[in-house]
């Protein structure tokens, strides 16, 4: 039996890291949150040419729809730990909720593309929340001995996400309407909000902490510009323009501005001095480049199915469905060992297995068969399931209670901004690769939209079939692009290196004692 200096009873022998059914229960409502707003990026981002004909805008008009969704995240995030702190995780995630419903409704409803992205900032005020503040929940239920199994489960929809949009948004679109995008939200939102009302518990007496208005007046713009700087990448081709430089710039001395002021606050927005924790800031830096080159990666294989081979938004996403049967199969056996044998064995296995996978596409075709494309997938999917969430609960796994409200929004500002640059940098290298020979484009346009193809070919401007040699082309742009990706999982091995290669010890401390009988079961 072991006591804390207070005499509380703590455990009898060694933890439990099996999963309860309140866990579990808890565990359902924060993947609910989570696969309505992971699924929401991808299924929109299936919608822009629908955008683009409905409100008869252009495609810089219609991403707007994208990029107003996620500044608003980034402006959101921050403010997690505090309001965690000030009204209680359970009133902070049925408020988010209400909120994405209703902007998702809102969505719905919009008239032009103005009023869209209004409607998705509200939707994106209301998901940013959703991620950080469902962590901090589960993470609390769970207790740290148990992490690396709610990982595993909360893992589902964040690797699940990129595969299910694409097919669910080539459903909604093709056989109801683009409405349907948003509205499919309510009624998974409604459910969620019943059974978080019933399922979570209140954290007791909640503190309240002053918020720290310097702090969220530098990171939270400071982060939304440097993220759209990075964005406007995409869009120019480059790194090197005018509006990408700026706001990016502006973004970093303001994030830059925080650090130093956060490093010498009593009550920081964002406690900074986390990363005096060895383990969470290795597994912070591994994750940095983990993300970076997976976003990145993700954006290439619809884009090559789609452009490449000319297959539909719903055939491109069924492809990708290998991927994510592959983490199915070890993401809950990782996250079950993790936690009894640490993350470091198995976030290198993984990531070598995501070398594997990735390496295959360096030497994409434009008829490179299906079959290996999909074993190179599901190889790939193996790793990613012994990867992301092991890395997260090595960041989460020894902190205290205390500290796990600011771990987990730190963990969520490190994702939105290395998806955003993983995004960026695959974007800007592809489109310099597509740049040496414009004709691949022209062949990409001609499966894309084949529709504006066809008034190319009316108008004399190109040749009734694009000849085959664009489409190698194409498809060599896409294998050079993914060297880049396979390169940036390769330098992952270094930080992963020096990840616990056993179990990690519970940090409970006095003040931990004192709210295990709400957390801990």
């Amino acid at each position: 039996m072991t006591k804390s200096s207070t005499g509380g009873e703590l455990h009898e022998g060694p933890p439990d890291t099996k999963l309860d059914k309140h866990v579990l229960s808890v565990a359902g409502v924060v993947v609910l949150g989570a696969i309505m707003s992971i699924l929401d990026v991808t299924v929109v981002s299936v919608a822009q040419n629908t955008f683009q004909e409905t409100f008869d805008t252009n495609a810089a008009g219609a991403a707007w729809t994208m990029t107003g969704y996620t500044l608003a995240l980034a402006a959101v995030i921050p403010l997690s730990s505090w309001a965690a702190a000030r009204f209680g995780t359970k009133k902070v995630y049925l408020t988010s909720l209400v909120l994405f419903v209703i902007g998702s409704a809102l969505c719905a409803l919009a008239w032009n593309i103005g009023s869209l992205v209004a409607f998705r900032v509200v939707q994106g005020l209301g998901g940013g929340l959703l991620m950080p503040i469902g962590m901090m929940i589960l993470t609390k239920a769970a207790g740290p001995e148990r992490v690396g199994s709610v990982m595993a489960v909360l893992g589902i929809p964040m690797l699940l996400g990129p595969i299910g949009g694409p097919i669910l948004g080539g459903l909604l679109i093709e056989k109801a309407s683009w409405h349907w995008v948003f509205l499919i939200n309510v009624p998974i939102g409604i459910v969620a909000m019943i059974y978080a009302w019933i399922v979570l518990r209140d954290d007791g007496e909640t503190t309240r902490p002053t918020i720290d208005f310097v702090g969220l007046l530098l990171l939270s713009p400071g982060l939304a510009l440097f993220l759209y700087g990075i964005s406007s990448s995409a869009e120019a081709g480059t790194f090197i323009d005018a509006k990408v430089l700026s706001t990016a710039i502006v973004g970093a001395l303001l994030i830059a501005g925080f650090i130093f002021h956060a490093l010498r606050a009593k009550n920081p927005l964002l406690d900074l001095r986390l990363f005096k924790n060895r383990t969470l800031t290795i597994a912070v830096i591994t994750m940095t480049l983990f993300m970076i080159a997976f976003f990145g990666a993700s954006l290439l294989y619809p884009q090559y199915f789609i452009g490449v081979r000319g297959e539909s938004t719903l055939m491109a996403g069924l492809l990708l469905a290998p991927q994510g049967l592959g983490a199915m199969l070890t993401m809950p056996i990782a996250g079950q060992l993790t936690d009894k044998m640490g993350p470091g064995k198995f976030v290198l296995s993984g990531i070598v297995l995501i070398f594997l996978g990735i390496g295959y596409f360096v030497f994409l075709g434009a008829d490179t068969p299906y079959w290996a494309v999909c074993i190179a997938l599901f190889v790939q999917g193996l790793g990613m399931g012994m990867t992301m969430m092991p890395i997260m609960s090595a960041a989460l796994a020894t902190l205290s209670n205390k500290q796990v409200p600011d771990g987990s929004t730190l963990v969520n500002v490190v994702q939105q901004t290395a998806s955003s640059i993983g995004t960026a940098v695959i974007s800007v290298v592809l489109a310099t690769m597509f740049n040496k020979h414009a004709e691949s484009l022209v062949a990409i346009g001609s499966n894309a939209a084949p529709e504006k193809y066809a008034e190319g070919v009316k108008a004399g401007l190109l040749p009734p079939q694009p000849p085959a040699q664009w489409f190698d082309w194409a498809a060599e742009a896409f294998g050079t692009t993914f060297i880049v990706a396979t390169v940036l999982i390769a330098l992952t091995i270094i930080p992963a290196f020096f990840l616990p290669r056993k179990k990690i010890e519970s940090p409970l401390v006095e003040e931990d004692v004192d709210r295990a009988p709400t957390f801990m079961h």
